[in-house]
């Protein structure tokens, strides 16, 4: 069970709620900031001059990761966020023999404990469970028999569910065309809202969008049908990953990656507080698959609950405190998983 904790202080005249975030601009080391390189460190070095992580996606090497731990989990049921500026000086697919098509660049929440198995293998369908992110595919070729088929480039939102690592979403990617330049710094947004379970992408230079991108929605036609699809994430990381597995795809590519931010707001939101017929009642945003209960305190060295525990239903919620000490009191909200 994961919990978090929104505090109301002054008698619930002021709420402080803090989102994980990470905002790293490279001005500094960013090991000293939590960011760390699982396999081959070579791919991903920073750049203390230029002010960047030079990076290097390369299918022949093994999986390889430039992550941060969240510090949290998070799910289909959580508003997240990720902005990064993208530098590619140049990209190529059929850089491995008889592997024409793409491999991606990805930038993605993942699940460390399993992207670290050996069996996770990004472009092998079916091993790579709890997957939320952002892909770039460079253009390439399928061979399917005796015929070739072009692939263009695209910029996809990806989902896959650690329920079934066989439910993906988009089933089709080619609604996401869309070849990012080199040579340029590309400015990269990706947003995921609970509430509707959508995520967008954006991506632009100099602030003229290159292309105008559908949303994507974890619904049965993009291989979420199944109410338990789901996928778990505790990290953020910049992925180049191993054609290991992929007897089709590759992909080697160099550039910049500058000024990342990821974001993970909390699980409730936006708190108002009324007295109203001798209660205290906390009004917030909540979201599906949290419970919420409101807790009360009079000295800090323990909390009571204060009200029943309610579900999120997606939208808000009002929690009472209908028996409030006489004396002053603080109070917050509890936020735990199912």
């Amino acid at each position: 069970m994961r919990t978090s904790t929104l505090l109301l202080l002054a008698l619930l005249t002021a709420s402080v709620g803090h989102a994980v975030t990470f905002t790293e601009n490279f001005t500094g080391d960013p090991s000293l900031d939590g960011w760390q390189v699982f396999g081959n460190t070579n791919l991903f070095q920073w750049n203390a001059t230029n002010k960047n992580l030079v990076a290097t996606w390369d299918s022949t090497q093994t999986n390889t990761y430039f992550y941060h731990p969240l510090g949290t989990t998070i799910t289909k049921n959580d508003d997240f966020s990720v902005t990064f500026d993208l530098n590619l000086n140049d990209i190529a697919s059929g850089v491995e023999p008889g592997k024409t098509g793409p491999l991606q660049l990805g930038f993605e929440f993942l699940n460390f404990a399993g992207a670290t198995n050996a069996s996770f293998q990004r472009g092998n369908f079916g091993t790579v469970p709890n997957v939320a992110g952002f892909d770039y595919y460079t253009d390439g070729y399928y061979t399917f028999g005796s015929s070739v088929f072009p692939s263009a480039a695209a910029t996809v939102p990806s989902f896959i569910s650690g329920v079934n690592s066989f439910d993906y979403a988009p089933q089709d990617i080619s609604i996401f065309d869309n070849e990012l330049p080199t040579g340029q710094v590309v400015h990269v947004s990706m947003s995921y809202t609970a509430s509707n379970q959508t995520a967008i992408v954006s991506t632009s230079v100099n602030g003229v969008a290159i292309a105008s991108l559908p949303p994507l929605a974890l619904n049965s036609p993009n291989g979420f049908g199944d109410p338990t699809d789901d996928f778990l994430a505790d990290t953020f990381c910049v992925c180049s990953y191993s054609s290991v597995g992929d007897d089709f795809d590759s992909v080697l590519a160099h550039g910049t990656v500058a000024n990342l931010v990821v974001s993970v707001p909390p699980p409730a939101q936006n708190l108002g507080v009324t007295f109203t017929n001798g209660a205290w009642q906390v009004q917030f945003t909540d979201h599906l698959n949290w419970l919420y209960t409101l807790e009360r305190t009079t000295n800090f060295s323990s909390w009571t609950g204060a009200s029943i525990q309610a579900a999120g239903n997606g939208t808000s919620l009002t929690l009472s405190d209908t028996n409030a000490p006489s004396s002053a009191a603080c109070y917050r909200i509890r936020a735990d998983r199912p």
